[in-house]
């Protein structure tokens, strides 16, 4: 079976060759440049360039790359699952379903489920990786790795907090008021993904006030974590990631942490200096 994601995931570069998943790029545009997201751009030119206020732009997988892939997936006889970064928050997922569609009128017999996520980040990235360990278990059924990949993704809890709510804002992704409220007196919101979209949910003075919060909210939201896997991404601050990681581990002792840096697609969305946590709120489990 077939795994692909898109760069939304912000998986590591090595990862996708390493377990065997197909990786799709979001495209990022730069000094009237344009990059494949994590095969031609490091993330940290990304960050650097909007420290020195130029403005990135981004767009989604090339619908010619859709097209490659469905129809190899199909010329092979093969089954495939794509897990999509949230339709919410871009528009690769519906892409993807009109590319199936025109694969399908070729290639009729095209086994591939399309997945929307509704998950951003190491969200997505962590629905990845267990579609993978379920693959890798194997004895799964295209249809059966679906439902149980869906269930874990709709199942997904994103905390996270941004050094300014109005690099949100310019692309859209969250209203300008809530920009201008988290902007004030050192105001750091938090928000959270609700149905696949990015809603402001408190605010907090200062980043360590916020990460205190994120990590109650986190007590209220995950329950036991002695089985979970927790994620954190960053954008361009290690240093406040490892600050987040020591405070997980020694509050929650989850089965593993795992930390990744933001990529060069979201992190053109969300600036320097975001934090996100991601685990299984098993309130959510249907």
């Amino acid at each position: 079976m077939k795994i692909f994601t898109d760069s939304g995931c912000d998986l590591p570069k090595s990862y996708y060759h390493d377990n065997d998943v197909i990786l799709l790029p979001l495209r990022v545009h730069l000094n009237d440049q344009e990059y494949d997201d994590v095969l031609s751009i490091d993330s940290k030119e990304i960050y650097n360039a909007i420290r020195q206020n130029i403005r990135p732009k981004t767009s989604q997988v090339s619908p010619e790359l859709f097209l490659q892939q469905f129809e190899e997936l199909a010329k092979q006889d093969e089954e495939g699952i794509y897990i999509a970064f949230s339709s919410e928050l871009s528009g690769t997922y519906n892409t993807a379903l009109m590319i199936r569609n025109q694969v399908l009128e070729q290639y009729p017999a095209l086994k591939l489920t399309i997945i929307d996520s509704k998950c951003a980040s190491l969200g997505q990235g962590l629905v990845v990786e267990e579609a993978v360990r379920l693959r890798h278990l194997g004895g799964i059924s295209l249809e059966e790795m679906a439902t149980k990949i869906q269930a874990f993704a709709d199942s997904m809890e994103h905390l996270f907090t941004v050094e300014d709510l109005d690099y949100l804002a310019k692309g859209g992704r969250v209203s300008k008021a809530s920009a201008f409220l988290g902007g004030l007196l050192s105001i750091k919101p938090i928000l959270h993904v609700e149905d696949g979209k990015l809603v402001p949910i408190e605010k907090s003075r200062g980043r360590k006030k916020a990460l205190a919060r994120i990590l109650e909210l986190m007590q209220e939201r995950g329950g036991s974590f002695a089985d979970k896997i927790v994620g954190i991404s960053h954008s361009d601050d290690i240093a406040f990631a490892t600050e987040a990681k020591e405070a997980i581990a020694q509050r929650f002792s989850p089965q593993a942490i795992q930390m990744t840096m933001i990529g060069s697609a979201i992190g053109s969305h969300v600036g320097p200096g975001t934090i996100a946590i991601f685990f299984i709120n098993p309130q959510k489990i249907r």
